[in-house]
């Protein structure tokens, strides 16, 4: 049987609206340069200049041009296969140009054209004023994106000449192989964005019309240096800001916030902090005792949740909390087997058993997530030995097709099947579900969840085979298919629950929180939050949880165990450090409704987000995205210090294998 990897990768999307935004948000990321004697900004002609200017007005240094001619190959102007910089520098990418076949004399045909167009565009942007002396200054080279690098190569080389005492280079988009290339040919390099793929400058904005010659020197003449002071964003977001002691915001505001939602999805930005947790567990119980909500659904493995629900309804063989979290054993164990969860689950047994004799209806624990592919075939199989003989042998026939890939677990499946190494069970687990859902019958052995459950994992069985298949091949799209299987799966649990259910959900900040107002969309991925909003509109609520600085549980390596680490403090130009900057150790920030602090942070800013795996020597590159963060979320918790989480069993050994199934991204 042919193995065929799903194709469920969203179309990439802009992420920038245009080049004036693209440099205000560079200009968050120099702010560093704010205020620092000798500093010049230099935007690329045209198209760098609106970026530059942005950049210089943020740190109220002076503007000027820098026009480079791009080398376009013969017969396709628009493959560039170098750049010609002032003073005649020519910068040739010699890949491209062996590629290409191009011989000594069409490139010194193409370079003296090119220096004709430089020539003239230079006389019609300065309009007779004299080039800045980058002699002896900081001089910050702006684009607006770059693909090979080859312009950007070429101003650094002409700027270089003139012997500046510092080079930065920074653009709000480029491939990451250019700019590992530019930041070890300058002394910074500032990238807000690299999408995956990169295709052309364009894709990263909304709006990427041309920019014409009139347009350069108007922006070229307008003060930079001058004009009235922006508003104080430290005081625009302590005037907005309600306080949340221990994260938890009082009654009447959340009642306020969540109104008639039949959803509140509850963030996190790191898989590691206590806080979170409790804050999270207070609002749920308040949300299930007070305002009527039917249980939580979180970020794991359904059979696993499932034998918690057991539990919490006063079912099954677990006498305690702690036993009924026995059957998470999937690193990362500590997510929900930890002391939070614990007694969490055991307060819901104790609501459960008051609404069971007053006869109301009770509260349940859910799980979200794919990776359980073999144990919930192993549930399916179980539920028909009950229900029906004869559909068990069919179950029993369809899911030993994985037993003669010769994987013992999901990820080897994933692995031999993707690479045609073993035959691919895409239909017998399809064909599995489609039998449950026409013929599976209940009997007198059932009780009234059996059947949803059965049906339940056998979605989740189908859905980890095609993304053990597409984590192997795609990243982006095994990203998008587990998240769509989440919010699939909310669906259908609130469907079951019935048209009146409401839900609390738990995942972490980059699940909640809506792709399309992040970086995340560039590589054209989605996520849970995005999806539900997109499906209920108003009836969504989403909190995200930040912080500051203080520990985190989290691994060191993939498969490592959990220890209790310094979480640094937030980088500069980050959303987490202008919240730390208030002051205020907790507080919610509502963006449901409009605030000066709302409008603020609708500008995008770099957002922490750590996984199970922290890297702090990393910690821009590995944990940090740029988004909108107004629009990501109704609202956001932020408690500026925080303490690691505690599992309930730190020393115990983990199975892992080489390749876990978070891997990459450990969200």
């Amino acid at each position: 049987m042919t193995s065929t990897i799903p194709v469920l990768r969203d179309t990439p999307q802009p992420f920038f609206t245009d080049r004036a935004e693209a440099g205000r948000v560079l200009g968050t990321l120099l702010e560093h340069y704010r205020g620092a004697p000798d500093v010049v900004v230099l935007g690329l002609a045209p198209g760098g200049v609106p970026v530059a200017r942005e950049v210089a007005v943020a740190l109220r240094a002076p503007l000027d041009v820098l026009v480079v001619g791009k080398l376009g190959a013969p017969g396709h102007p628009e493959v560039a296969f170098g750049a010609l910089g002032p003073g005649g520098r020519i910068v040739v990418n010699d890949d491209v140009t062996r590629g290409l076949h191009l011989t000594t004399e069409q490139i010194r045909s193409v370079a003296h054209r090119a220096a004709r167009d430089l020539h003239r565009h230079e006389a019609a942007y300065r309009h007779r004023t004299e080039p800045m002396d980058p002699a002896g200054k900081a001089v910050i080279l702006v684009d607006d994106g770059t693909s090979t690098g080859a312009t950007m190569f070429a101003a650094v080389e002409a700027i270089r000449a003139d012997e500046p005492t510092r080079i930065v280079v920074a653009v709000p988009a480029a491939t990451g192989s250019t700019c590992r290339e530019l930041g070890a040919a300058v002394d910074e390099m500032v990238c807000a964005t690299m999408p995956t793929p990169f295709l052309a400058v364009g894709d990263a904005y909304w709006n990427f019309t041309p920019i014409d010659d009139e347009q350069v020197r108007i922006l070229l003449t307008t003060p930079t240096t001058a004009g009235t002071a922006a508003p104080d964003p430290v005081a625009a977001v302590r005037d907005a800001a309600i306080a949340a002691p221990d994260g938890v915001p009082p009654e009447h505001v959340l009642a306020d916030l969540v109104g008639d939602a039949r959803w509140v999805l509850l963030g996190a930005s790191t898989h590691g902090t206590h806080e979170f947790y409790t804050a999270r567990a207070a609002i749920t119980r308040w949300l299930i005792t007070e305002r009527g909500f039917d249980g939580v659904a979180l970020e794991a493995d359904w059979p696993d949740a499932h034998r918690v629900h057991r539990y919490v309804r006063g079912l099954g063989d677990d006498l305690s909390a702690t036993q009924a979290l026995g059957g998470f054993e999937r690193f990362p164990t500590w997510l929900w087997r930890n002391t939070v969860i614990r007694d969490l689950a055991y307060r819901l047994r104790l609501h459960n058993q008051h609404q069971r004799e007053n006869g109301e209806r009770q509260a349940g624990f859910y799980g979200l997530d794919l990776y359980s592919m073999h144990r919930s075939m192993h549930q399916v199989i179980q539920y028909l030995e009950r229900a029906d003989h004869a559909a068990a042998e069919r179950a029993i026939r369809r899911y030993a097709a994985f037993d003669r890939t010769g994987a013992d677990d999901g990820r080897a499946y994933g692995f031999a099947a993707a690479l045609g190494l073993s035959e691919c069970c895409r239909d017998e687990v399809v064909g599995e579900l489609i039998d449950l859902q026409r013929n599976a019958a209940p009997t007198a052995a059932h009780n009234g969840e059996a059947p949803f459950d059965a049906l339940r994992n056998a979605w989740t069985a189908r859905s980890a085979e095609a993304y053990y298949r597409a984590m192997f091949a795609d990243r982006v799209s095994a990203w998008n298919l587990r998240d769509r299987h989440m919010a699939d799966t909310l669906d259908a649990l609130a469907a079951h629950l019935g048209p009146d259910s409401r839900l609390v959900v738990w995942a972490h900040n980059a699940h909640i929180g809506d792709a399309s107002a992040s970086e995340q969309v560039t590589d054209g991925q989605l996520s849970l939050g995005q999806l539900i909003r997109e499906r209920h509109g108003k009836q969504c609520r989403t909190i995200g949880f930040s912080t500051g600085h203080g520990t985190v549980t989290a691994a060191t390596a993939w498969g490592g165990e959990p220890e209790r680490m310094p979480l640094r403090p937030a980088v500069a130009s980050s959303a987490e450090q202008l919240l730390h900057d208030t002051g205020i150790p907790a507080f919610l920030l509502r963006f449901d409704r409009p605030t000066a602090a709302a409008e603020l942070l609708r500008t995008p800013r770099l957002e922490r987000t750590v996984g199970v795996v922290y890297t702090p020597a990393t910690e821009r590159h590995s944990h940090y995205l740029h988004t909108r963060l107004a629009d990501r979320y109704d609202a956001v918790v932020y408690l500026d210090r925080t303490t690691a989480l505690d599992p309930l069993d730190p020393a115990r050994s983990r199975r892992v294998t080489a390749t876990p199934e978070t891997f990459p991204t450990g969200l």
